[in-house]
């Protein structure tokens, strides 16, 4: 079934991500970055709670242990952080140069892995890597 396999929600992930900077592009038009991201950030929280009502699944916040609430503010923190970068860069710049960059993430996700968690890759996995890379920075060039 597509909806119980990662490779379908990653793909939807790539989707969604894609819509993002050609919407948010129009959308910050007349907006500062800042409330730009703020906008987004209060629909997104809006829409997450709206599913985890449909879904049935809010807990106490006591049933979360103290690490998982340390790193999902930690990761919070990280997305707000990535969310005003993103913006900006997207204020500034044309979306078809700044989307690739923020992908480099990909690579940069590749290495932390690796590095933090312990993650293996093959050779052919790691050429996939660079290729992103490369790929990204010729894609963001102005020529």
């Amino acid at each position: 079934m597509a909806l119980a396999s990662w490779t379908f929600w990653a793909l939807a992930s790539a989707l969604f991500a894609a819509l993002t900077a050609i919407l948010a592009k129009v959308g910050i038009e007349g907006v500062s970055s800042n409330l730009a991201t703020f906008i987004r950030t209060v629909v997104i929280l809006a829409f997450a709670g709206l599913i985890l009502t449909l879904a049935g699944e809010w807990r106490a916040p006591g049933e979360i242990s103290r690490r998982s609430w340390m790193f999902l503010v930690l990761s919070g923190l990280a997305t707000g952080a990535s969310w005003l970068c993103y913006f900006r860069a997207l204020k500034l710049g044309d979306a078809a140069r700044v989307a690739p960059l923020d992908k480099l993430s990909v690579v940069l996700v590749a290495v932390f892995a690796a590095v933090f968690l312990g993650e293996r890759l093959s050779a052919l996995n790691w050429l996939g890597v660079a290729l992103i890379a490369a790929g990204a920075v010729l894609v963001a060039m102005r020529l």
